[in-house]
Protein backbone atom coordinates (compact mmCIF):
# COMPACT_ATOMS: atom_id res chain seq x y z
CA UNK A 1 0.00 0.00 0.00
CA UNK A 2 1.60 3.21 -1.04
CA UNK A 3 0.60 7.16 -0.93
CA UNK A 4 0.54 8.73 -4.51
CA UNK A 5 0.27 12.34 -4.70
CA UNK A 6 -0.55 15.16 -2.17
CA UNK A 7 2.72 14.50 -0.92
CA UNK A 8 2.16 17.66 1.38
CA UNK A 9 -0.64 15.82 3.11
CA UNK A 10 2.15 13.20 4.28
CA UNK A 11 4.63 15.71 5.17
CA UNK A 12 2.14 17.36 7.65
CA UNK A 13 1.31 13.55 9.30
CA UNK A 14 4.71 12.97 9.68
CA UNK A 15 5.30 16.43 11.20
CA UNK A 16 2.54 15.99 13.40
CA UNK A 17 4.25 12.83 14.67
CA UNK A 18 7.81 14.27 15.51
CA UNK A 19 9.51 14.39 18.23
CA UNK A 20 11.85 18.05 18.78
CA UNK A 21 13.10 17.34 22.25
CA UNK A 22 13.24 15.18 24.95
CA UNK A 23 10.38 16.86 26.60
CA UNK A 24 8.16 16.74 23.91
CA UNK A 25 5.64 14.07 22.91
CA UNK A 26 4.02 13.45 19.10
CA UNK A 27 0.41 14.77 18.16
CA UNK A 28 -2.41 12.41 17.77
CA UNK A 29 -4.01 13.75 14.19
CA UNK A 30 -7.24 12.93 12.75
CA UNK A 31 -7.26 12.62 9.18
CA UNK A 32 -11.12 13.79 7.75
CA UNK A 33 -12.46 13.24 4.71
CA UNK A 34 -15.17 11.80 2.18
CA UNK A 35 -15.04 7.85 2.23
CA UNK A 36 -12.24 6.20 -0.21
CA UNK A 37 -10.42 9.43 -0.73
CA UNK A 38 -7.47 7.42 0.93
CA UNK A 39 -7.43 8.62 4.36
CA UNK A 40 -6.34 5.27 5.79
CA UNK A 41 -4.35 4.21 2.96
CA UNK A 42 -2.02 7.56 4.00
CA UNK A 43 -1.88 6.81 7.47
CA UNK A 44 -0.67 3.36 6.57
CA UNK A 45 1.75 4.64 4.05
CA UNK A 46 3.09 7.05 6.74
CA UNK A 47 3.77 4.31 9.42
CA UNK A 48 5.78 2.79 6.25
CA UNK A 49 8.20 5.39 5.80
CA UNK A 50 8.56 5.56 9.37
CA UNK A 51 9.26 1.48 9.06
CA UNK A 52 7.30 1.30 12.51
CA UNK A 53 4.66 -1.64 12.56
CA UNK A 54 1.17 -0.81 11.65
CA UNK A 55 -2.39 -1.51 13.20
CA UNK A 56 -6.15 -0.80 12.54
CA UNK A 57 -8.22 -0.73 14.71
CA UNK A 58 -11.88 -0.31 13.03
CA UNK A 59 -14.19 1.64 15.37
CA UNK A 60 -18.21 0.96 15.12
CA UNK A 61 -21.00 2.27 17.06
CA UNK A 62 -20.48 -0.60 19.16
CA UNK A 63 -16.96 -0.13 19.89
CA UNK A 64 -17.15 -0.63 24.14
CA UNK A 65 -13.96 0.50 26.22
CA UNK A 66 -12.56 -3.27 26.64
CA UNK A 67 -12.18 -3.64 22.88
CA UNK A 68 -9.91 -0.62 22.83
CA UNK A 69 -7.63 -2.19 25.62
CA UNK A 70 -8.03 -5.10 27.44
CA UNK A 71 -10.65 -7.64 26.51
CA UNK A 72 -11.46 -10.93 28.38
CA UNK A 73 -12.24 -13.96 26.50
CA UNK A 74 -12.62 -17.56 27.36
CA UNK A 75 -9.53 -20.02 26.58
CA UNK A 76 -9.06 -23.21 25.50
CA UNK A 77 -9.31 -24.92 28.98
CA UNK A 78 -12.25 -22.98 29.99
CA UNK A 79 -10.04 -20.52 31.53
CA UNK A 80 -10.57 -16.64 31.45
CA UNK A 81 -7.97 -15.22 29.49
CA UNK A 82 -7.52 -11.41 28.48
CA UNK A 83 -6.50 -10.07 24.80
CA UNK A 84 -4.78 -6.92 24.30
CA UNK A 85 -6.37 -4.78 21.20
CA UNK A 86 -4.59 -3.36 18.24
CA UNK A 87 -4.25 -0.16 20.31
CA UNK A 88 -2.37 -1.56 23.14
CA UNK A 89 -0.49 -3.57 20.73
CA UNK A 90 0.92 -0.75 18.87
CA UNK A 91 1.46 0.57 22.33
CA UNK A 92 3.33 -2.32 23.51
CA UNK A 93 5.76 -2.40 20.60
CA UNK A 94 5.95 1.30 19.65
CA UNK A 95 3.93 1.10 16.60
CA UNK A 96 1.46 3.19 14.70
CA UNK A 97 -2.27 2.39 15.53
CA UNK A 98 -4.88 3.59 12.76
CA UNK A 99 -8.36 4.16 14.52
CA UNK A 100 -10.62 3.68 11.66
CA UNK A 101 -13.40 5.72 11.11
CA UNK A 102 -13.28 7.31 14.70
CA UNK A 103 -16.66 9.29 14.86
CA UNK A 104 -18.83 5.87 14.77
CA UNK A 105 -17.51 5.50 18.73
CA UNK A 106 -19.52 6.48 21.65
CA UNK A 107 -18.16 8.78 23.94
CA UNK A 108 -17.94 5.96 26.67
CA UNK A 109 -15.50 4.21 24.22
CA UNK A 110 -13.63 7.58 23.45
CA UNK A 111 -13.23 8.58 27.47
CA UNK A 112 -10.92 5.33 27.69
CA UNK A 113 -8.34 6.44 25.50
CA UNK A 114 -8.31 9.95 26.86
CA UNK A 115 -5.07 9.56 29.07
CA UNK A 116 -3.09 7.98 25.71
CA UNK A 117 -3.92 11.34 23.55
CA UNK A 118 -2.38 13.94 25.76
CA UNK A 119 0.73 13.81 27.83
CA UNK A 120 0.16 10.82 29.91
CA UNK A 121 0.05 8.49 27.07
CA UNK A 122 -1.49 5.43 29.20
CA UNK A 123 -4.60 3.18 29.17
CA UNK A 124 -6.51 1.78 32.04
CA UNK A 125 -7.97 -1.82 31.67
CA UNK A 126 -10.71 -2.14 34.65
CA UNK A 127 -11.33 -5.47 33.52
CA UNK A 128 -7.87 -6.58 33.56
CA UNK A 129 -6.85 -4.78 36.75
CA UNK A 130 -3.32 -2.89 35.08
CA UNK A 131 -2.03 0.26 33.56
CA UNK A 132 -0.52 0.41 30.15
CA UNK A 133 2.39 2.79 29.22
CA UNK A 134 2.85 3.91 25.85
CA UNK A 135 6.12 2.68 23.85
CA UNK A 136 8.20 5.98 23.18
CA UNK A 137 7.93 5.28 19.76
CA UNK A 138 3.64 4.98 19.39
CA UNK A 139 1.96 6.97 17.35
CA UNK A 140 -2.08 7.24 16.93
CA UNK A 141 -3.97 8.45 14.09
CA UNK A 142 -7.48 8.39 13.42
CA UNK A 143 -9.87 8.37 10.50
CA UNK A 144 -13.26 10.22 10.13
CA UNK A 145 -15.62 10.49 7.45
CA UNK A 146 -17.87 13.02 6.75
CA UNK A 147 -21.15 11.34 7.70
CA UNK A 148 -24.40 11.87 8.31
CA UNK A 149 -24.02 8.31 10.39
CA UNK A 150 -21.09 9.42 12.91
CA UNK A 151 -21.28 10.74 16.22
CA UNK A 152 -20.29 14.44 17.72
CA UNK A 153 -17.02 14.12 19.48
CA UNK A 154 -16.55 14.85 23.06
CA UNK A 155 -14.82 18.40 23.05
CA UNK A 156 -12.15 16.89 25.36
CA UNK A 157 -11.28 14.62 22.70
CA UNK A 158 -11.74 16.86 19.53
CA UNK A 159 -8.98 18.72 21.80
CA UNK A 160 -6.67 16.05 22.04
CA UNK A 161 -7.42 14.67 18.30
CA UNK A 162 -4.83 17.72 16.88
CA UNK A 163 -4.17 18.74 13.82
CA UNK A 164 -6.66 18.13 12.02
CA UNK A 165 -5.90 16.65 7.88
CA UNK A 166 -8.30 17.18 5.88
CA UNK A 167 -8.04 14.58 2.41
CA UNK A 168 -9.48 15.77 -0.31
CA UNK A 169 -10.23 14.40 -4.08
CA UNK A 170 -6.97 14.29 -6.25
CA UNK A 171 -6.81 16.03 -9.10
CA UNK A 172 -6.78 14.54 -12.74
CA UNK A 173 -3.31 14.09 -12.72
CA UNK A 174 -2.67 12.51 -9.12
CA UNK A 175 -5.96 10.66 -9.50
CA UNK A 176 -4.67 8.77 -12.78
CA UNK A 177 -1.62 8.11 -10.95
CA UNK A 178 -3.51 6.67 -8.26
CA UNK A 179 -5.43 3.99 -11.07
CA UNK A 180 -2.13 3.08 -12.75
CA UNK A 181 -0.54 2.23 -9.60
CA UNK A 182 -3.68 0.12 -8.43
CA UNK A 183 -4.60 -1.19 -12.15
CA UNK A 184 -1.38 -1.59 -14.19
CA UNK A 185 -2.87 -3.86 -16.08
CA UNK A 186 -5.46 -2.14 -17.78
CA UNK A 187 -5.10 0.16 -20.61
CA UNK A 188 -4.20 4.18 -20.40
CA UNK A 189 -7.34 4.97 -22.62
CA UNK A 190 -9.71 2.94 -19.69
CA UNK A 191 -8.31 4.76 -16.91
CA UNK A 192 -8.76 8.37 -18.53
CA UNK A 193 -12.05 7.31 -19.46
CA UNK A 194 -12.74 6.53 -15.27
CA UNK A 195 -10.26 9.60 -14.45
CA UNK A 196 -12.50 12.35 -16.53
CA UNK A 197 -15.47 10.60 -15.24
CA UNK A 198 -14.73 10.64 -11.63
CA UNK A 199 -13.50 14.61 -11.87
CA UNK A 200 -16.75 15.50 -12.89
CA UNK A 201 -18.25 13.63 -10.64
CA UNK A 202 -16.05 15.81 -7.55
CA UNK A 203 -17.24 19.07 -9.59
CA UNK A 204 -20.42 17.76 -8.85
CA UNK A 205 -19.99 17.44 -5.33
CA UNK A 206 -20.91 13.55 -5.71
CA UNK A 207 -19.33 11.19 -3.28
CA UNK A 208 -17.76 8.49 -5.85
CA UNK A 209 -13.86 8.28 -4.56
CA UNK A 210 -10.75 6.61 -6.67
CA UNK A 211 -11.64 3.63 -4.55
CA UNK A 212 -15.24 3.36 -6.79
CA UNK A 213 -13.04 4.59 -10.01
CA UNK A 214 -11.16 1.03 -9.62
CA UNK A 215 -14.02 -1.00 -9.27
CA UNK A 216 -15.42 0.38 -12.11
CA UNK A 217 -12.09 0.21 -14.21
CA UNK A 218 -11.55 -3.84 -13.15
CA UNK A 219 -15.41 -4.79 -14.02
CA UNK A 220 -15.56 -3.08 -16.97
CA UNK A 221 -12.63 -4.79 -18.85
CA UNK A 222 -13.52 -8.22 -17.51
CA UNK A 223 -17.12 -7.35 -18.69
CA UNK A 224 -15.52 -6.51 -22.25
CA UNK A 225 -13.79 -9.29 -22.32
CA UNK A 226 -17.43 -11.92 -21.23
CA UNK A 227 -19.42 -10.34 -23.30
CA UNK A 228 -16.85 -9.76 -26.20
CA UNK A 229 -18.19 -5.84 -26.40
CA UNK A 230 -16.42 -2.37 -26.95
CA UNK A 231 -14.38 -0.88 -24.08
CA UNK A 232 -17.37 2.37 -24.03
CA UNK A 233 -19.52 -0.08 -23.75
CA UNK A 234 -18.55 -2.10 -21.17
CA UNK A 235 -17.72 1.25 -19.02
CA UNK A 236 -21.12 2.65 -19.11
CA UNK A 237 -22.43 -0.31 -18.25
CA UNK A 238 -19.78 -0.81 -15.23
CA UNK A 239 -20.39 2.88 -13.88
CA UNK A 240 -24.38 1.82 -13.88
CA UNK A 241 -23.69 -1.57 -12.04
CA UNK A 242 -20.88 -0.15 -9.35
CA UNK A 243 -22.35 3.23 -8.69
CA UNK A 244 -26.06 3.05 -10.02
CA UNK A 245 -28.03 4.25 -12.87
CA UNK A 246 -27.55 8.24 -11.47
CA UNK A 247 -23.30 8.01 -12.08
CA UNK A 248 -24.29 7.42 -15.53
CA UNK A 249 -24.71 11.43 -15.76
CA UNK A 250 -21.17 11.60 -15.66
CA UNK A 251 -19.86 8.82 -18.23
CA UNK A 252 -18.93 11.23 -21.60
Amino acid sequence: MQWVGQRELMMQLLASWSILDPRDVPLNPRLLGKPGVGKTTLAYAAAVQLGRPCYLFQATMDTRPEDLIIAPVVGPDQQIQYVASAVVSAMLVGGVVILDEGNRMSEKAWASLAPLLDSRRYVESVIAGVKIQAHPEFRFVATMNEDSSTFELPEYIHSRLQPQIVVEFPDLAEELSILRSNLPHIKDEVLLYVGKFLQAAHAANERYSVRDGINVARYAVKYAKAAECGEQEALHKAIIQVLGKEAERYAQ
